[in-house]
């Protein structure tokens, strides 16, 4: 679909007798040799001028110069002529002479060609004998070019072409195998002698050469393939008709030749091993049809084989391929080409006056029309010779060679444009489309309309050249003809985007992206392709700041497809959002990007084509969220106008159906938006109620279309939860109605919902006309719903609604169904069944009697649920004291139940049993306060109350329960001897909380040292367990291995978020639960123990916290009752605990300036916990020293 198009030309200065041309490629320059009188001038056309390099005298006989070769590396050209001398002359020589004869060939030379990498020469000899010469001239192989060879040709032959293997029955013609040929060819010679000249070719990659040329002894043209280092590899088969040119393709696949008929001529095609392999006829020429004879005279292919050139006499052509068919691009009127080595499409011409030399510079193109809408009908023009293939792709997508239109021209085109015919085409509305055809004396425009069938007609032609000006004998000028029309683009974005050569896409001179292959302007998008087979759309902006590239994630981005490799553009066609791609071999394909869909769409909802943007949702499966998503305001406002626009119901229950809670403009379509446009991402892209907005606006929109009942439930049935209900009642409205489509709305929402569901539901509304419906559409025994629903029809309402209502499960309903007064018994059972006592109890709160029945009820189901608190207030309420004491005491609350059993009252033996039980329970809780006042106020037992004031640090108290009962003896004995007692205990925790500080905050610090000098070993331990370990072994984890996540992940329990995690083995529950067992010990050189000592650390200090009050209490009372030294040591000891917790908290929590510390949690995610605080110890005034 891409035609050759000139985009840049030059012409050297008037240079007479022009004999050979060659690039330097070092410089960009073309090296020629010409003749002027008798003299051989070498010279250089570089930036427009032309520089002499050397001269010399001419031979002295005629002749002509087989090869011409410049040698960038060492500034050298050699010239080989057929005379036999082989010339080399210095541009810049140092102790060499500057122009040399470096050898002759007495006998002449037919035919020589430098391999691609210039290392070898390769000479074939008017004697038929075949030389190779290194680059320093030197001779490395002779062989001779003998009958011999031919040998090597008797291919393998099945007998296809002998008439007795032939079947010549009726049909013979019809069923014959098209693989086998009519005829065989012996290889006879072209008639004329001019084609018996010999051609070498070398591969692409110098490892074979082809050499083309006529055996005499056997009268046949023969193809020889010979290895780089001198060897027959193998001959072509017998061709009837070949002549000289020959080329081989630099891919290395084919060798091209040309085969001459009588009345018709062809480019075949050989493979390495010397079979044919296709062939393409030639077009036949004006000057053919004169009876003026044709003489081929070269094939050339371009450096990256995908031109063809084929030199005649006067003109040239450059042929191309596409889906196995070739195309002729170019016809330009000059005899001899040069590719140049390194730029595919750029070349040097020698004209038929050989009195300068042209240069050209060709791209490839797509010829097609404009693409903004409306009448972006995606016309794309093909040059093929005289044949101009036309196709607009909106309406038919044909594959090459094909085409919807093809117009037979007089003359070979050059070039096509196509433009808009009108200059107003949104005014006239008419797809008019004028084509212009470059020809190489005239132009001829062609209108084309796409709303009819018929083929573009001719309007006019215009000339380039009067006749005056044509003085070439062939007919033809040899002026400067244009090559190409000059492109004026209609968008003024287009204009702003270049293509290099390298692959740039540049912005006004900036580069965009790299690796860019082909690329096309639409109103709104860039659209490229990369050389990653990546189709990439870039909104349009006004500046390359603006211009946000999609990066290369085809999965998760819309802006970026993934295409064939090697695709490139042809054509986009925004109104339909598709875009036209053509493969490397040549087919087509249509595709709908997601970029190019989502741009129509939001344009049709900006304009309000609901219509437009549904269907385009529909055929290219994008989410129908979008049709509100984009605009929302906007969709519930003309709600009324969707449904009008789009009529069908069913396609308004598929839009109903498809919706969901998701902002798809905030999800999977943000991308596709223009930076500025785009919604900030700071919701997870979820809209509560939106659902249940749109239903409820269609709902009201609907309520005047009673036609769209259908509409009306699938509103229902989607809402967010579906109102099966609501839904259900439109079919009962509809049939009281006495409406026709009753049967047809049942099958509708049982299609919608769950059929076991909507037959809950239609029970649920005690209809069970509507129930027996549903049960009719769904897959329900008749055998078991028939007899239910008769049972229910014979039932009274009430009892009916009853037994609905539990069968239902909606026990709370059928409760209060329950209100019948003669039915309290049965409900007391219900309630006792299903737990209802509060709504039993809500129900009957104004009737004192049932109350205090359910009550009572109720309060034996809390007791036996272990729930004591709640039952003996409900039993306290029932005036059961007996009852509620007791569960006041199960609940630990001593004070109710010991003044509930004194107002009860109880015997005195049985309050006394019950106050010791309640001082036993307070004892095993550690509430020392509690439990000694029990002693105190219900047993009266001083000693033991102040014993155990005396265990909770109440002192004050414990002295002035004694001194208030005047047994002053007790001070020593109990009261003394509690101080004894727990300055002991203090003691003990304070010297095991010092020892544990000692231990505990040094291996802190030896292990974090450990961990910061060398963390494999730390987390790892050592994996060699001493013995040294080659360098080439791994030690590394692989995806079989137990260990999960990263080498600082594996034992914190966290998880990964990339995508290597899933592919090792996830960590069971059960070693979860053995790798918390080893967290909780923390055994010493494990990678747990650092974390379980700085938690031992952290608790620690909450300890001694916690005590501090109770040890300055000690120390006070220890004062009073003169155990200074006692005092002085309890106090000491506290003094220099806390000190230690202190510098601890400094060494263990507090690194560097953080006051925070992040540890491992339960679910092994990290948390964040504050330093501990030491509580300053207030020392006694009376001790301090």
């Amino acid at each position: 679909m891409r035609n050759l198009r000139c985009v840049q030309q030059s012409s050297s200065g008037s240079v007479a007798g022009i004999k050979a041309i060659s690039w330097d490629a070092s410089k960009d320059s073309v090296v020629y040799l010409r003749d002027a009188r008798d003299w051989l001038n070498l010279e250089r056309w570089v930036d427009d001028q032309l520089q002499q390099i050397a001269s010399w005298a001419a031979p002295q006989r005629p002749y002509e110069v087989l090869d011409l070769r410049y040698f960038g590396d060492t500034e050298t050209v050699c010239i080989i002529f057929d005379v036999g001398d082989i010339v080399v002359v210095r541009e810049n020589p140092i102790d060499e002479e500057k122009i040399e004869i470096v050898g002759s060939i007495d006998v002449g030379i037919s035919a020589a060609a430098w391999s691609p990498d210039e290392e070898l020469l390769l000479i074939t000899t008017k004697a038929n004998t075949l030389i190779y010469l290194t680059r320093d001239f030197e001779d490395l192989v002779s062989l001779e070019l003998a009958v011999r060879d031919l040998k090597l040709s008797d291919h393998v032959s099945v007998g296809w072409g002998k008439k007795e293997t032939q079947f010549k029955g009726k049909k013979a013609r019809a069923l014959r195998d098209p693989t086998v040929p009519e005829t065989v060819d012996d290889g006879r010679l072209a008639a004329s002698n001019e084609f018996h000249a010999t051609t070498i070719s070398w591969r692409g990659d110098g490892a074979y050469v082809a050499i083309n040329s006529v055996e005499d002894s056997a009268q046949r043209r023969v193809i020889r393939i010979y290895s780089r280092e001198g060897t027959l590899d193998s001959v072509s088969e017998p061709v009837n008709g070949l002549i000289g040119p020959l080329s081989w393709r630099p891919a290395g696949n084919l060798l091209a030749g040309v085969q001459l008929f009588e009345d018709k001529r062809q480019v075949v095609f050989f493979e390495r091993n010397g079979l044919r392999h296709g062939q393409f006829p030639l077009r036949v020429l004006d000057r053919a049809a004169d009876g003026i004879e044709i003489c081929i005279q070269a094939l050339q292919w371009n450096v990256d084989s995908t031109v063809l050139a084929i030199s005649y006499d006067d003109r040239v052509q450059l042929w191309t391929m596409g889906n196995y068919h070739w195309y002729l691009k170019q016809e330009i009127f000059a005899p001899s080409l040069k590719w140049h080595p390194e730029k595919p499409l750029t070349f040097a011409l020698i004209p038929e006056s050989h009195d300068k030399i042209r240069q050209l510079q060709y791209t490839f193109d797509v010829c097609s029309a404009p693409i903004s809408p409306p009448l972006d009908y995606g016309v794309v023009a093909v040059i093929d010779g005289k044949i101009l293939k036309v196709t607009p792709f909106r309406q038919a997508n044909l594959p090459p060679p094909m085409a919807l239109f093809e117009i037979n021209m007089a003359a070979n085109a050059n070039d096509v444009l196509v433009a808009l015919a009108n200059s107003k085409p949104e005014e006239s509305g008419q797809p008019l489309f004028e084509i212009k055809v470059l020809h190489p004396e005239r132009t001829s425009t062609y209108i084309l309309d796409c709303s009819k069938t018929e083929p573009p007609a001719q309007v006019h032609e215009d000339r380039l050249l009067n006749d005056s000006q044509r003085t070439s004998t062939s007919g033809k000028s040899e002026s400067e003809w244009p090559l190409s029309f000059e492109i004026c683009s209609t968008q003024a974005d287009a204009e702003e985007f270049t293509l290099v050569e390298n692959g740039s896409l540049l912005f006004k001179g900036r580069l965009l992206a790299r690796g860019c292959t082909s690329y096309l302007v639409t109103p709104s998008h860039l659209i490229f392709t990369t050389s990653q087979h990546l189709l990439k759309f870039v909104h349009l902006a006004s500046s390359l700041e603006e211009l946000e590239v999609p990066p290369d994630t085809p999965e998760s981005d819309e802006r970026c497809r993934s295409i064939e490799r090697g695709a490139k553009l042809v054509t986009a066609m925004p109104s339909i959002f598709a875009v036209v791609l053509q493969m490397p071999r040549g087919n087509l394909e249509t595709i709908y990007p997601r970029a190019l869909v989502l741009a129509g769409i939001r344009q049709s909802i900006a304009e309000k084509n609901y219509k437009k943007a549904f269907f385009a949702c529909r055929n290219q499966r994008v989410d129908m969220n979008i049709l509100h998503d984009h605009q929302p305001d906007q969709f519930v406002a003309n709600v009324g106008t969707f449904i009008d626009q789009i009529r069908k119901t069913q396609h308004i229950d598929l839009f109903l159906s498809s919706l969901k809670e998701e902002d798809v403009s905030r999800t999977m379509y943000r991308e596709t938006l223009r930076a500025d446009e785009r919604p900030d991402n700071d919701t997870a892209g979820v809209s509560a109620g939106k659902v249940n907005k749109i239903c409820n606006a269609f709902l009201e929109a609907l309520l005047g279309r009673r036609a769209n009942v259908k509409n009306m439930i699938t509103a229902q049935v989607c809402k967010n939860p579906p109102d099966l209900d609501a839904g259900l009642l439109e079919i009962v409205r509809l049939r009281e109605k006495g409406g026709d489509q009753v049967d047809e709305t049942v099958e509708h929402i049982c299609f919608l919902a769950d059929v076991n569901r909507l037959y809950e539901n239609a029970l649920g509304l005690y209809d069970l006309r509507l129930t027996l419906l549903i049960a009719q559409q769904s897959q329900k025994d008749p055998r078991e719903y028939l007899p239910f629903l008769q049972n229910l029809q014979r039932m009274e309402p009430l009892r009916r609604q009853f037994s609905i209502d539990d069968y239902l499960g909606r026990f709370k309903k059928a409760l209060r169904d329950l209100c019948d007064p003669g039915a309290f018994e049965e409900l007391k059972l219900y309630a006792s069944k299903h737990s209802l006592y509060k709504e039993a109890l809500d129900f009957y709160r104004y009737d004192e009697e049932k109350f205090a029945s359910i009550m009572q009820l109720y309060a034996d189901h809390l007791k036996d649920a272990s729930r004591f608190k709640e039952a003996a207030t409900s039993f306290h309420y029932l005036n059961d004291m007996t009852q509620a004491s007791e569960c006041y005491l199960l609940a630990n609350q001593w004070q109710e139940s010991l003044s509930i059993a004194s107002l009860i009252p109880l015997p005195s033996d049985q309050l006394q049993s019950l106050a010791t039980t309640s001082a036993q329970s307070a004892i095993e809780t550690k509430d020392f306060r509690a439990a000694a006042t029990i002693f105190l106020d219900y047993l009266h037992d001083i000693p033991s109350a102040a014993k155990y004031f005396c265990k909770g640090y109440l002192f004050t108290e414990a002295f002035r329960t004694i001194t208030l009962s005047s047994q002053t003896d007790l001070l020593t004995s109990i009261f003394d001897a509690g101080l004894t007692e727990n300055m002991a205990s203090i003691t003990d925790l304070l010297a095991d909380c010092k020892a544990q500080l000692l231990a505990q905050v040094p291996r802190i610090q030896e292990l974090r040292a450990k961990k910061k000098e060398d963390p494999l070993a730390f987390f790892e331990g050592d994996v060699n367990e001493g013995r040294d370990i080659p360098d080439d072994v791994s030690l590394a984890a692989t995806d079989v291995s137990t260990m999960g996540g990263s080498l600082f992940t594996r034992y914190t329990n966290r998880s990964m978020t990339g995508t290597a995690e899933t592919g090792t083995s996830r960590r069971s529950s059960k070693n979860r639960r053995r790798e918390e067992r080893k967290r909780a010990r923390g055994k010493k050189g494990s990678v747990y123990e650092e974390e379980y000592l700085v938690n031992s650390v952290r608790r620690l200090v909450e300890r001694v916290n916690s005590v501090g009050e109770e040890v300055g209490r000690l120390v006070e009372w220890l004062v009073r009752r003169r155990m200074v030294e006692r005092a002085r040591a309890v106090e000491g000891g506290m003094v220099e605990v806390v000190g230690l917790c202190g510098r601890a908290v400094k060494d263990v929590f507090e690194v560097g300036n953080e006051r925070a510390l992040l540890v491992d949690g339960e679910d092994g995610e990290q948390e964040k916990r504050d330093v501990p605080v030491v509580k300053e110890f207030v020392r006694l005034a009376l001790l301090s020293q």
